[in-house]
């Protein structure tokens, strides 16, 4: 089952003992919904859901809470909205019902963002109206490289409406516009999983967080992966760049060379790709990392220094770009 149908289905059946908070969801919910349409003079109320546990939630609160009777079409899917789609109509008294629930103010003029009750309703109220709102147009994506839990919204102050009640939670969310839509998108995983908990999603916040904790070592993982390859990779080329100096360093130094120094260097020759503590344990007797390094590097600079007063290439003359690329 996809995030976003689990959360609705859960947050369908939470259960809601105060009437303010269940105007408050009732209001979000038609708010991000739905839309009042003038029909033969009166006023229609409209609200077109894709899930239908939710639609039912919405024509059972509007006759508890408000008294009135709806009427519940189920509309097909078709090319462009796949799955059905239920609209709940409410046609008797919708002028009474728009004002009731905040759609229109004392004047009759539509309210563009959240009714000023739920606005300045308790923190409870705030978490119904975006339950309210998620169930009418709520996404949670699955958790990866950028979570996200998005409402569609309305319009622009319904969006503010509903970034100012989310702050009142403690929780950061942002109203952008994509692709001609007003959305408000939380993005943050702990603000996710909060938001989640207090609207009742218990559930499915298990699950997305074990989806996510899972998607996060395997992340880890895949990092460390390639941070120990790209680490090997530069040992590698480091250990082919000291054998052709050491190569150059025996030529330059033919016979001069002391013996201890010279078993180093063709060491390193015969190991071409070994690690410095690889070099150390195929020593014999054995050597320690630091003891055929500090061999190397005298071999080196003993060669490079009797270059210089030869006028001819130190060891630097046998290593080429495609040794040094990392």
């Amino acid at each position: 089952m996809a995030l976003t149908e689990s959360v609705k289905n859960e947050l369908s059946r939470v259960e809601v003992f105060t009437t303010s908070e269940r105007k408050a969801e009732l209001s979000a919910m038609l708010r991000f919904a739905g839309g009042l349409h003038v029909i033969s003079r009166r006023i229609v109320i409209e609200a077109e859901l894709d899930h239908a546990h939710t639609a039912r939630r919405l024509r059972a609160g509007l006759g508890e809470v408000y008294g009135h009777g709806c009427e519940v079409i189920v509309v097909s899917g078709n090319g462009l909205k796949r799955g059905s789609r239920y609209v709940v109509r409410v046609v008797r008294e919708g002028d009474a019902l728009a004002r009731q629930t905040g759609l229109l103010d004392g004047r009759g003029r539509p309210v563009r963002g959240l009714p000023a009750v739920i606005v300045n309703g308790s923190v409870a109220d705030a978490v119904a109206a975006w339950r309210g709102a998620f169930l009418a147009h709520g996404s949670l994506t699955e958790p990866g490289r950028s979570c996200s839990l998005e409402v569609t919204c309305p319009g622009s102050e319904a969006a503010l409406a509903l970034v100012g009640a989310a702050r009142r939670l403690d929780i950061l969310a942002k109203a952008r516009e994509v692709r001609n839509a007003d959305r408000v998108v939380i993005r943050d995983a702990e603000s996710i999983a909060k938001l989640l908990t207090a609207m009742g999603a218990h559930r499915t916040l298990e699950v997305w967080e074990e989806r996510r904790q899972r998607r996060e070592h395997r992340a880890s993982a895949n990092r460390l992966a390639n941070f120990d390859d790209a680490n090997l990779r530069r040992s590698a080329q480091a250990a082919v760049a000291a054998g052709a100096r050491v190569e150059r360093a025996l030529e330059i130094l033919g016979e001069e060379v002391p013996e201890h120094l010279e078993y180093a260097g063709k060491l390193r020759l015969q190991h071409k790709q070994a690690s410095l503590d690889e070099l150390g344990r195929l020593a014999e007797p054995a050597m320690t990392k630091d003891a055929i390094a500090g061999r190397i590097r005298r071999l080196l600079a003993m060669a490079d220094k009797l270059a210089e007063d030869k006028g001819i290439p130190g060891t630097d003359a046998h290593v080429t770009d495609d040794m040094l690329d990392s």
